[in-house]
């Protein structure tokens, strides 16, 4: 997982993933992330990249960017908010997400 290079924006990091061939938008659900119909649980793919963000004025304005790889070659992008989600998906999921 690398974190090395933070982008100024959320938008530039979305950017620059696509360009590295993460083209695929992935959602979250109570146990596993969808992409084009499909679903990937916890063991189905890796973070190869995240990069987090603080606002300056408010926990509303964090968001963190992850670059993700499916174990089928899927590459894509999960975008998520401060408290996004947070009660509504899986322990195991959540555990995944987590930076460490």
């Amino acid at each position: 997982m690398s974190a090395n290079y933070k982008y100024a924006t959320v938008l530039e990091a979305i950017k620059q993933l696509r360009s590295a061939g993460f083209t695929v938008d992935f959602n979250l659900e109570e146990n596993a992330l969808t992409a084009n119909s499909k679903k990937y649980h916890k063991d189905d793919f890796e973070i190869t990249e995240v990069y987090r963000y603080e606002g300056d004025s408010s926990p509303d304005e964090e968001a963190t960017v992850y670059g993700i790889q499916s174990n089928d070659g899927t590459k894509g992008i999960l975008v998520t908010s401060y408290g996004m989600y947070i009660d509504e998906i899986s322990e195991d999921l959540l555990s995944k997400l987590s930076l460490k």
